[in-house]
């Protein structure tokens, strides 16, 4: 049996101004590789939509920007699950539908990388899921580093803020593999 796929947080809002510059400017296509793989062969997907309580946010209900982006959008009797903080398993019914699908493997990836990332993969690893985050299917944006908390902070480009969320939570909480690894690994 494959691995579930969990896409995280594929949404429009993530092309605003808003949130600076980005890294890896193909993560949804990669990611809609892996969707495709999983279609193709019948695995579990899990589609995960941040719903934004901040009024403002790109990502709140009443900005437009929840949809999914095109190339990543569920098909019917693919769930959804949505949330509204960085975790999809803070809310019961992903973890229980997991148990339901009573698979011990995940692949996860989405947007963006050290925020609902890297929290759904600290999660899933705890809960003691075997968890892959396909690391060239996430991105990071310059907005992470820039919070208002020091004045005298710059934005931070968003290559080594991926790289750094990427590199603490690979060997510790996940493997960090490549889509590429990750497909090989399906035939």
């Amino acid at each position: 049996m494959l691995p579930a796929l969990v896409l995280i947080d594929f949404q429009t809002g993530f092309e605003a101004d808003f949130w600076g510059a980005r890294n890896n400017p193909d993560a949804e296509e990669r990611a809609a590789q892996l969707l495709s793989a999983w279609r193709e062969r019948s695995g579990p997907v899990c589609h995960v939509l941040h719903l934004s309580k901040v009024v403002g946010s790109p990502l709140h209900p009443d900005s437009g920007g929840c949809e999914f982006k095109p190339e990543l959008t569920p098909l019917n009797g693919e769930p959804i699950f949505e949330k509204s903080t960085n975790s999809a398993f803070v809310d019961p019914a992903l973890p229980s539908h997991l148990q339901y699908l009573n698979v011990p493997e995940l692949v996860i990836c989405g947007l963006t990388t050290p925020h609902c990332v890297s929290t759904n993969v600290r999660w899933a690893d705890n809960l003691g899921y075997d968890v892959t985050l396909a690391h060239d299917a996430c991105a990071a944006f310059s907005f992470s580093a820039d919070t208002g908390w020091n004045p005298d902070l710059s934005p931070m480009d968003p290559e080594p803020i991926h790289a750094t969320a990427v590199s603490h939570l690979h060997g510790e909480f996940c493997r960090a593999r490549s889509v590429a690894a990750i497909l090989r690994d399906l035939q």
